[in-house]
């Protein structure tokens, strides 16, 4: 919202000396966020008058219009004489009114104007358009004022070229902030000083004489006020005031009634919509579009409708999408394409929030309108807003107001809180009494009524207000947030993190040391990824947790799984040159439960009781802590040291084993087949019989289809899973310092037969001088047979208490192999 500090004075009566900065800084402190305040006019200098065109010469022979004119500028110049002026516009005449620029006079730039010689004459000065004056971008030709300004009178003051224009980033729950009766009232609050309510204006009341309305959706349309102006003057134009308010607040000028509706849009705050009555047919309806309806808007653009758009109609069908934007087919016609409009019916309504955001984003089509009915328009300015806009037609148009006035208004129950007024103290820290509290409720438009417990009923412009912290936090921020107390948190002894959260811990700082970067991704995914990934229509990471207001269409809902997001981010850091990636997060991934449950409202004047926050738990999705990583390119660089070597499926399950050790768990690994995994190159990951998780390499479809590098090896686990037995007891190893015995072993075993089964039947039967296992060979083809492979491992034996003998080694050997020969079939190669 700009705000300029000229049109604020109106309202608010300011200290003489107070400048854009200090209203800002007092704004601030009041909880505005002011981004800006910009100095409008500040390299200006004059002289710059209103000028006369007496005479214009075209002069021939150049590649552009030229016109050497003679314009009157009283005694403006020191003389009385005629001013000579060479122009290129051409959208002036004789007898104009135009604004002169004289020597010494200094333009926004800065751009310092002197008398010259060109195309053969002197120019001295300069007959500017609106851009040439800082007034805005319309660069189309001269700048033509009102034909009764005399000449010579100073154009500075005329135009408002000096200003201070404060720019306030308004956030949702200050819609009323988005007119200047709104920051208004924040100002008065601000500098303790009387507020002149611009919407405090005589208004008839409704009769039935009033332009036929019905209201058929109440619920989208909970009040409607119309007007009507006969005999207004087509050919009126904006005064210079009125379009300098407007350009100074970042609208373009466009008509008269267009102009004077956005005028009071931003002084009351209500949008106003203008029709011309005579194109108007019939009655006017307010319902919900139907199936099939189409609306061509202001815009030129033919809508086609949603059952949920609230709609402005007449017997022809839609005129306007309500609160978004009116239709063409009653929009005020501009004299200069024919007659005009010279009968004109003013809408002042108030719509449901809702509705009107969904209507904006549905059609893509955001307005000045749409951005203060969703974030709240006060219902009861409506009828001021049209009277406004009634009184400056006839003003400025010559308009006759007709006596007929339509209201139609739902009935609205007042909101009373309760509030202690002692809360904001012991919210605060502080002591503000009950009488600063009261003062300061009533500043913001409450009735205040009550000793120790007050019953406050909050304006109609502030629908925020629903609790009594709301309250609470008004009085604080009023009195100044720098004036509340600073003070440390006690923070109660004896707690840190917990067991889980220092293995959290742990699994960031194992994988980080490992080599992997950590990431964060945004936690929504769409279809047409979980389509890209191969997921069957079945699968049960398909069923998601709908948004029901997403930030984006094509991702609508919140992730089941962290390897979607992960591998985009991969995508993008190839796409931009990172082609050795090796990435990771942990995050929680969103289940849906069986049984969907609506999550209750909880109170803010109180803490939550047991049942509550049970119910509020019973109604969100199950969210399990997970970790996943993602690798891509060489895992080991390439040098003048040698070949490096590329990352595959087998760094991803070494990525699984680094965080069950974090865990201390044992990590049992068997081959599986999962989308999106390479069905042979997918592994399942256990602890004992709980699976956790899977790992592999990518499925050569997916990476086509999300243009991956070729290899790209994914791992993800389920961290709850994997610790949901607790922190388990680190003990060291034995150290002994008597010799080992390695003995190697190759057997033979069925082709389905997991190499973990092998591995621990080998463990189990070589007992306890058995000190570690290795596989290190993986061999299938003719010499193992059809349908056999052969795994060959490494083992280390050694005894605390003496050197271990040759025969000792072979029995422990022998019985290992005995002991997967009976739990897995398995045959020594060679026997």
């Amino acid at each position: 919202m700009r705000v300029p500090l000229s049109w604020l004075r109106e309202y608010v009566d300011l200290p003489a000396g107070e400048t854009g900065r200090d209203v800002a800084a007092r704004l601030v402190r009041a909880g505005l966020e002011v981004e800006t305040v910009e100095q409008l006019g500040a390299d200006l200098k004059g002289p710059i008058v209103v000028g006369e065109v007496l005479s214009i010469e075209e002069l021939a022979g150049f590649k552009k219009p030229i016109r050497h004119c003679f314009v009157n500028v009283g005694d403006a110049n020191g003389t009385g004489e005629p001013q000579e002026i060479v122009c290129g516009a051409t959208n002036f005449a004789v007898g104009d009114k135009v604004v002169v620029v004289l020597p010494g006079a200094v333009l926004p730039g800065p751009f310092p104007i002197a008398a010259r010689q060109t195309y053969g004459h002197t120019s001295a000065g300069m007959i500017c358009s609106t851009r040439e004056l800082g007034m805005g971008d319309d660069h189309g030709g001269i700048l033509v004022l009102e034909s009764h300004l005399e000449p010579g009178t100073d154009a500075i003051e005329l135009l408002q070229l000096v200003d201070e224009v404060l720019d306030i980033a308004v956030t949702p729950d200050r819609g009323y902030c988005l007119s200047m009766r709104g920051v208004a009232r924040e100002a008065a609050a601000a500098y303790g000083l009387p507020l002149a309510d611009p919407a405090l204006l005589d208004v008839p009341p409704a009769n039935a004489d009033g332009y036929p309305v019905k209201v058929a959706d109440p619920a989208g349309c909970d009040r409607f006020v119309a007007r009507t102006v006969a005999g207004v003057d087509p050919s009126a134009q904006s005064p210079i005031w009125l379009q300098r308010r407007l350009q100074k607040s970042g609208i373009r000028p466009i008509s008269l009634t267009v102009d004077i509706t956005n005028y009071v849009m931003l002084e009351v705050g209500q949008p106003l919509h203008a029709y011309d009555r005579e194109r108007v047919n019939g009655p006017i309806l307010v319902r919900r579009a139907e199936e099939g309806e189409k609306l061509t808007t202001l815009d030129g653009v033919e809508r086609k409708l949603s059952v949920e758009d609230v709609l402005i109609c007449d017997n022809s069908g839609p005129i306007g999408l309500a609160g978004v934007m009116g239709g063409a087919s009653t929009e005020i016609l501009d004299p200069a394409a024919g007659p005009g409009t010279t009968e004109v019916i003013i809408e002042a309504a108030h719509f449901d929030p809702i509705s009107v955001a969904r209507t904006a984003k549905r059609h893509k089509l955001p307005s000045e309108a749409s951005k203060r009915f969703e974030r709240g328009v006060d219902p009861d300015a409506a009828r001021a807003a049209a009277q406004r806009a009634v009184d400056l037609l006839v003003l400025i148009a010559g308009g006759t107001a007709e006596a007929g006035v339509t209201d139609i208004a739902a009935p609205h129950p007042l909101r009373t809180i309760q509030i202690a007024a002692d809360l904001p103290d012991r919210v605060a820290g502080t002591e503000y009494g009950r009488e600063t509290v009261t003062r300061r409720l009533q500043e913001i438009g409450c009735t205040v009524i009550g000793a120790d417990v007050l019953e406050v009923t909050p304006p109609t412009w502030r629908p925020d207000l629903t609790d009594p912290y709301d309250l609470a936090e008004e009085v604080i921020r009023l009195e100044g947030y720098d004036n509340v107390p600073a003070r440390m948190p006690t923070v109660p002894p004896g707690r840190g993190l917990t067991e889980v959260q220092r293995f959290h811990r742990r699994t960031g700082v194992a994988l980080a040391g490992a080599g992997y970067v950590e990431v964060i991704n945004y936690p929504f995914i769409g279809e047409s990824l979980l389509d890209a990934l191969g997921l069957e229509a079945d699968d049960e990471r398909r069923r998601t947790v709908k948004l029901v207001n997403p930030l984006n269409d094509e991702e609508p809902s919140l992730r089941t799984s962290l390897v979607p997001g992960l591998l985009g981010a991969l995508r993008r850091n190839v796409g931009r040159g990172n082609t050795d990636l090796a990435l990771f997060e942990t995050g929680t991934v969103f289940l849906p439960k069986a049984e969907q449950k609506i999550a209750p409202r909880l109170p803010v004047d109180r803490r939550p009781v047991e049942e509550e926050l049970a119910a509020l738990d019973a109604a969100l999705p199950n969210q399990p802590r997970r970790v996943a990583v993602a690798l891509a390119g060489e895992r080991l660089p390439s040098g003048w040291w040698g070949k490096g070597g590329a990352s595959c499926w087998a760094d991803a399950i070494e990525a699984a084993r680094t965080v069950a050790r974090a865990a201390n768990v044992e990590l049992t690994v068997r081959q599986s087949q999962l989308a999106p995994w390479h069905p042979g190159r997918c592994a399942e990951l256990a602890v004992g019989d709980r699976v956790v998780g899977y790992a592999g390499e990518l499925h050569p479809r997916v990476i086509k289809a999300l243009n991956l590098p070729e290899r790209t090896s994914v791992m993800e686990l389920d961290l709850d899973l994997l610790f949901a037995d607790g922190a388990q007891r680190v003990s060291g190893p034995t150290v002994s310092s008597y010799p080992v015995a390695t003995q190697d072993v190759a057997l033979i075993v069925d082709s389905a037969v997991p190499a973990a089964e092998v591995e621990a039947a080998l463990r189990e039967g070589a007992g306890e001088l058995l000190e570690s296992i290795r596989l290190f060979d993986v061999f299938t083809g003719e010499q193992a047979g059809e349908g056999k492979k052969s795994l060959a491992y490494s083992l280390r034996f050694r005894a605390t208490d003496r050197t271990l003998t040759a025969d000792e080694a072979s029995a422990a050997r022998e019985s290992a192999v005995a002991a997967a020969a009976a739990r897995t079939g398995a045959v020594l190669r060679g026997a």
